[in-house]
C-alpha cells in the first residue's frame, strides 16, 4: 500500500494546508486537483488565493463568509466585499463546496432545502463541517504562506471552530510497560496519567524542554512521573524506562514559557529538565506505568558523513548530536565500525541542511565528506605464498615463515583456516599465531583496505628458530603470506546490493526505471497498486543509492518514495572496482 493509500485509508480529522503561495511556481488549483485524486472528492477549499496586480497571492476570500481578507498590508488583514469580478468564481466554488458539507450532513432536510434555493444558515453550516471533520470524511483545503503570515488567522480559525475537540478526539492506544493491553483512554483529567514527548528542544539558558501533550490525567509541578521509550537505539535514540520528577511546568506562547500551575487532559505543556525523555517517549504514573502506541515514524533514507574539523571540536559535536537526536525521531545516527565515518541518515536535503545549520549555531565546527559504502574484498582464484619474517640484528632475533595456500569459498562461506602441517615444521603452538596474523591481515584487506571475506586459508608449511621464534613474529609472517598470496592472483571487490521498492505515479514509471538501470540496477518487477499509481522492485548497488533519495525527488516532482534493504554482496565491475581502489589509495 503507498502513503497516499495509507493516509486516505485512515478516517481521521485531516486538514490540508496548502503552503508557500508565494513561490513562483505554486499552483493553487493544481495543488487541490492532486489532493482530491487521493483523498477523493470531499477535498474541497474553504478560502481561495486572491492575487494582485503583481501576481503575488495578496489575500483570500472566504467561500462561507463571501468575504475578501486582504494581507497586502500585512497582518493582520483587512476584511471587505469582494471584487465584482471575483463574485462569480465565488459562487461555483462556494456551491461546490457546501453540497461537499450537506452530503455529510446527519439532517437529510438539509440538501432538500438547499436545492430548493434556501441559503442555508452560516451556523448549521459550521455544526456540519465539524461533524464531517472529526468523521474522517472531510478535508477542509486552506492556504497559507509563512513569510507574509497570509492564512494564518484562518487556518487557527478553522482548527478552533471546525475541528473536534479534545473530548471528541480518539485517543490513541495503551499498553502496560510490559505489553499488556490497557483499557482505552478518556480524555479525563482525573483518569490515570498518560503523557506523550511530541517535541524536545535545547534551549542554551533553561535546557532541555519537553513539549508534552496530555492525554489523560493531571500533570502537577514536582511530581514523581516515570518515562518510557520505545526501544529506538537503531536511530540513535536511547531505549529506556526510568522513573523521574517533574520540574516546572509553562504554558509555551512562542519562545516565552508562562508558568502553570497544573496540566489537564487535552493540554500541551512544556516541562524543563527531563533528563531521560525523548520526543515520542510516554509519561505515565510511577505506580502505574503506561506506555503509548509507538509512533510510525518514515524511514530517514539520505546519509550525510560529517567529522569536527578539528580534535578539539569533536566533544561539542557529540553533545551537539545527542541534542539533535534527543529531539528529532526521524534522524538516525551511524557510526559505521567498517567505514569508521560518521553518518546522519536524514529526510531529505533540507532536512539534512537544517540540522547542518543547527550544529553550527552550537558552535560545532564540521565539515561534511562523500559517504564511504563499505565493499568487501575476496580472493578471485587460488594462489600459494610464503611468509618471511627473518630479523637478525644483533641480540634476540625474530624467525617465522609460513607456506600458506589460498582458494576462494562460495559467497557468505566467510573464513575457514586449515593446518595440514607435517613433521612439526611450524610449532603447534605457533600454528594459532599464524591464523591470528592471518585474521588480522583479513581486517586490513590486501588491494583497497576493505575487509577479506570468503576464503579458505591452509597452513602447509614453514620454518621455526629454536630461539628467535616468537607468537609475534608468526603474526607479522602470518599477515606478510596472505599479502603474497595477493600478488599472486586476482582480489575481487564486493559490493552490497540493496533490495529497492519504488513507489511512484503511474506517469513516471518509465522515467524511474531507465534511471535504475542507469544506476547499474536489476528491475525485478513492476506492480500496479491503483490510485494512479505504481510499484517498481530492483536490486540496485548500494554505491548507486546514496543521493537517492534526492535524485528521485527530483525526478517524480516530489511524489516518489522508496524503501531499501541489503541482501547480498555482489563482484563490482572492474572499471567501478578499479576506480574504487584509486579513491581508497589516495585517501590514505
Amino acid at each position: 500500500m503507498s502513503l497516499w493509500e495509507e493516509c486516505a485509508a485512515v478516517r481521521m480529522p485531516r486538514a490540508v494546508v496548502i503552503t508557500r503561495l508565494d513561490h513562483q511556481r505554486a499552483d493553487f488549483d493544481e495543488a487541490v486537483a492532486v489532493c482530491q485524486r487521493v483523498f477523493g472528492d470531499n477535498v474541497l477549499p474553504l478560502y481561495l488565493p486572491v492575487h494582485g496586480d503583481d501576481g503575488a497571492v495578496a489575500g483570500l476570500i472566504g467561500l462561507l463568509s463571501r468575504r475578501l481578507y486582504d494581507y497586502s498590508g500585512g497582518f493582520p488583514p483587512k476584511e471587505s466585499e469582494p471584487d465584482p469580478e471575483h463574485v462569480e468564481l465565488i459562487d461555483t466554488a462556494r456551491n461546490a463546496l457546501i453540497e461537499g458539507i450537506i452530503a455529510e450532513s446527519e439532517d437529510e432536510s438539509l440538501m432538500d432545502r438547499y436545492l430548493g434555493g434556501e441559503d442555508i444558515e452560516m451556523d448549521i453550516l459550521v455544526d456540519d463541517l465539524e461533524t464531517a471533520v472529526a468523521r474522517g470524511s472531510f478535508h477542509p483545503v486552506l492556504a497559507a504562506c509563512g513569510a507574509t503570515g497570509l492564512g494564518a488567522a484562518e487556518l487557527l480559525e478553522v482548527l478552533t471552530s471546525a475541528f473536534p475537540s479534545p473530548l471528541e478526539h480518539e485517543l490513541p492506544p495503551v499498553t502496560g510497560v510490559d505489553g499488556t493491553p490497557r483499557e482505552p483512554l478518556t480524555c479525563d483529567p482525573d483518569g490515570p496519567l498518560v503523557a506523550e514527548v511530541v517535541k524536545t528542544t535545547i534551549d542554551p539558558y533553561v535546557g532541555r524542554v519537553s513539549l508534552v501533550r496530555v492525554f489523560s490525567g493531571t500533570l502537577r509541578p514536582d511530581q514523581p512521573i516515570h518515562v518510557s521509550g520505545h526501544g529506538l537505539a537503531e536511530r540513535g535514540h536511547a531505549d529506556h524506562d526510568v522513573d523521574e520528577r517533574l520540574g516546572h511546568l509553562f504554558s509555551p506562547l512562542g519562545a516565552t514559557l508562562r508558568p502553570v500551575e497544573h496540566a489537564v487532559a487535552g493540554d500541551v505543556v512544556a516541562v524543563t529538565k527531563l533528563t531521560s525523555a525523548e520526543t515520542g517517549d510516554t509519561i505515565s504514573a510511577k505506580d502505574a506505568p503506561l506506555l503509548v502506541a509507538p509512533w510510525d515514524m518514515p524511514e530517514p533514507l539520505l546519509p550525510v558523513a560529517v567529522r569536527a574539523k578539528t580534535r578539539s571540536d569533536e566533544d561539542a559535536m557529540a553533545k551537539g548530536l545527542a541534542k539533535l537526536t534527543a529531539g528529532d525521531p526521524t534522524l538516525r545516527l551511524d557510526r559505521n565500525p567498517e567505514t569508521h565515518q560518521l553518518v546522519l541518515w536524514c529526510m531529505g536535503e533540507a532536512h539534512a541542511d537544517v540540522l547542518l545549520d543547527r550544529l553550527r549555531e552550537q558552535g560545532v565546527e564540521l565539515e561534511t565528506v562523500p559517504v564511504v559504502v563499505p565493499l568487501r574484498e575476496t580472493f578471485a582464484g587460488r594462489a600459494a605464498a610464503k611468509g618471511r619474517h627473518v630479523k637478525q640484528s644483533g641480540g634476540h632475533g625474530q624467525y617465522a615463515i609460513c607456506d600458506i595456500e589460498v582458494e576462494p569459498l562460495e559467497r557468505g562461506a566467510g573464513f575457514d583456516f586449515q593446518v595440514k602441517v607435517v613433521g612439526g615444521a611450524v610449532p603447534s603452538q605457533f600454528i594459532p599465531s599464524v591464523e591470528k596474523g592471518v585474521r588480522t591481515q583479513m581486517e586490513r584487506g590486501v588491494a583497497a583496505g576493505f575487509p577479506l571475506v570468503d576464503f579458505r586459508v591452509t597452513l602447509v608449511d614453514g620454518k621455526a628458530h629454536s630461539v628467535d621464534s616468537s607468537d609475534a613474529a608468526f603474526q607479522t609472517a602470518g599477515a606478510l603470506a596472505l599479502r603474497e598470496a595477493a600478488k599472486a592472483t586476482t582480489v575481487s571487490l564486493l559490493e552490497p546490493v540493496q533490495a529497492v521498492t519504488v513507489t511512484v505515479p503511474d506517469e513516471y514509471v518509465g522515467a524511474v526505471m531507465s534511471d535504475l538501470s542507469g544506476r547499474r540496477g536489476r528491475v525485478t518487477g513492476t506492480e500496479s497498486v491503483g490510485g494512479e499509481r505504481s510499484v517498481i522492485s530492483a536490486e540496485v548497488p548500494e554505491i548507486e543509492l546514496v543521493r537517492y533519495a534526492v535524485d528521485l525527488r527530483s525526478l517524480t516532482a516530489g511524489t516518489g518514495r522508496f524503501t531499501r534493504r541489503y541482501v547480498r554482496h555482489d563482484p563490482m565491475p572492474d572499471h567501478e572496482a578499479r576506480k574504487a581502489i584509486e579513491a581508497a589509495n589516495a585517501s590514505t
